[in-house]
């Protein structure tokens, strides 16, 4: 049976006439079964299922290809997501969604270590935090960049932009360091804040950079609790339909949010009242502790306990 090629000795088994089993035959034969099942497939034709992938992504741009694979299982048709995702690689379509590490530092950027962990913050212009976050309209995404004051909770600058390039945030810092100049500065590892240019603006006006560690977005959290508050109370109300209108109505929040939002921790007076001392009742500070995800389910969880 060495001599013969699989096909001559499946040919053999549909010749031969016995009482034998498929089993049997196939174990005599040296034949795997599965070749016996096997029934050839149809060239598969890409065209048209790239067709619907692309009217797919027409009607719904923001689509990856995890949606796109459901919604083409949904209306029948047999196909697995790294299908999808070679065919839209080849199309070179993709959701319009940003992607991972767009503001990766790189390496040859200095990095500044994390001062705030156990700092106590009980004065305004001790400490300023800043961060980006996207806007979404459906020409794509804007850019808002944003300093504010830990102590006071007050909006000292902010700027829009439709790229997402260094120097926005350069300028925006520069324009801020006109009003008043923190002690410390702190930012997340972003390549916008590890650049040359920031690091220079910090360095003339002696003013210390603190960055968050790698991973640990928390070290940061007021300023992505005030982006968590812009985006509920306004972003996603009005969705802004262009960039002129994503300008003009964070132009309206960030006023409204220093001048006529009240804060709890602000002993319900407004950030701009505590930050120009306009109001004379006091502030309490508090110590900035390192925090992560189970230290804050455990303080949560603590508290709980203390209420009931």
């Amino acid at each position: 049976m060495g001599t013969l090629g699989i096909g001559e000795r499946r040919k053999m088994m549909e010749i031969t006439v016995s009482d034998l089993s498929i089993r049997a035959k196939c174990s005599l034969l040296l034949v795997p079964r599965s070749t016996l099942y096997y029934q050839p497939q149809p060239k598969r034709n890409n065209s048209c299922l790239q067709n619907e992938i692309k009217t797919l992504w027409l009607k719904y741009p923001f689509y990856g290809y995890r949606r796109i694979h459901a919604q083409l299982c949904r209306e029948g048709h047999l196909i697995n997501e790294k299908r999808v995702k070679r065919l839209m690689r080849s199309m070179n379509l993709r959701g319009m969604a940003p992607g991972p590490m767009t503001s990766r530092g790189e390496k040859k950027d200095a990095k500044w270590p994390y001062l705030l962990k156990g700092l106590r913050i009980e004065r305004i212009n001790q400490v300023w935090a800043t961060d980006i976050t996207y806007l979404r309209i459906p020409q794509g995404f804007v850019y808002l960049v944003a300093l504010i004051d830990l102590y006071s909770r007050y909006m000292i600058h902010y700027t829009v932009s439709v790229t997402m390039d260094a120097e926005f945030c350069v300028r925006m810092t520069q324009e801020a360091f006109l009003k008043a100049k923190p002690e410390i500065f702190h930012s997340d590892q972003g390549s916008q804040f590890t650049c040359e240019q920031m690091n220079s603006v910090l360095l003339l006006s002696q003013v210390k950079g603190s960055m968050t560690g790698k991973g640990r977005c928390l070290d940061n959290v007021y300023i992505e609790r005030f982006w968590r508050s812009f985006k509920f109370e306004d972003l996603y109300l009005r969705d802004y339909a262009s960039v002129r209108e994503a300008r003009e109505s964070v132009e309206k929040y960030m006023t409204f949010y220093n001048e006529e939002r009240l804060h709890q921790h602000l002993q319900y007076q407004t950030p701009k009242e505590v930050y120009f001392q306009q109001n004379p009742i006091p502030v309490a500070g508090f110590v900035y502790q390192e925090r992560t995800k189970g230290k804050m389910k455990r303080e949560k969880e603590n508290k709980q306990k203390e209420t009931k």
